[in-house]
């Protein structure tokens, strides 16, 4: 088994709940002087991806495939000539990451605590075939209420809260003079990063996101002050090259 990975990014239960009322819509962004493009990445397949694992905050490295997926983003991604890159420092994000970067030409990688993936509580280390064979119970509950179901898995509010930390940091390196981002995290976080642009506060409908799936977020500013036009351009892309691999699980 690999080893867990323990996060030193934290919320009080204040700030959870305050983070809670906001959402990353034009209204969030309207301070800008400038427009932006958000490219948020899922991580290239791992080796529990592979394995049909639920990985959570355990320490799956990536597998040779999502390395062939990671440069094939990236070489995608060198078109738009992003500036920066936040990026979750587990090994699967990071060494996605780093290959991202490599072949997009961006120089500067930031790693954050707050963009690591779901707890995925008692359901970590099994795929879900033994999940709903030892625990059949909450595997039922687990189907209509997702993660929430789960004992020991990250809250839905504090993944929301965790999503609107990683849009204020995106607005401040926009405040900074930034136009083209990107995020490389995980499968569970970036649902939240999609429905917290729209106020969403449940699980589901879940959202399409396999590995190295791309979606770009555009945040048009017409004038500093007012709301910015935002629209998603993008949700789970896949350039023509690159490599496809089995429907992952977090």
């Amino acid at each position: 088994m690999y080893p867990r990975f323990e996060s030193k990014f934290s919320l009080s239960d204040e700030e959870t709940t305050a983070l809670q009322r906001l959402q990353a819509d034009g209204e969030f962004f309207s301070v800008l002087d400038h427009s932006m493009s958000v490219f948020i990445l899922r991580h290239g397949q791992s080796e529990g991806n592979a394995r049909n694992t639920y990985q959570g905050r355990l320490d799956f490295p990536l597998s040779a495939q999502g390395e062939k997926q990671a440069r094939a983003a990236g070489e995608w991604l060198s078109q738009f000539k992003p500036e920066i890159m936040l990026a979750s420092p587990m090994q699967r994000a990071r060494r996605s990451a780093e290959i991202v970067g490599e072949a997009a030409g961006i120089s500067a990688i930031e790693f954050a605590d707050m963009l690591i993936e779901l707890d995925t509580g008692i359901f970590s280390g099994v795929d879900p075939d033994t999940a709903a064979r030892k625990y059949p119970e909450i595997w039922n509950e687990f189907l209509a209420r997702s993660w929430d179901a789960v004992p020991g898995a990250e809250s839905s509010s504090m993944l929301y809260a965790r999503a609107l930390c990683v849009w204020q940091k995106i607005l401040e390196l926009g405040q900074q003079g930034t136009s083209r981002i990107v995020c490389m995290t995980h499968g569970g976080l970036v649902q939240w990063l999609l429905k917290s642009t729209m106020g969403v506060h449940s699980w589901l409908p879940l959202l399409p996101m396999s590995n190295c799936g791309i979606s770009e977020y555009e945040i048009e500013m017409v004038k500093k002050g007012n709301p910015a036009f935002v629209q998603w351009t993008a949700i789970n892309f896949h350039p023509p090259a690159a490599p496809e691999g089995p429907k992952p699980v977090f």
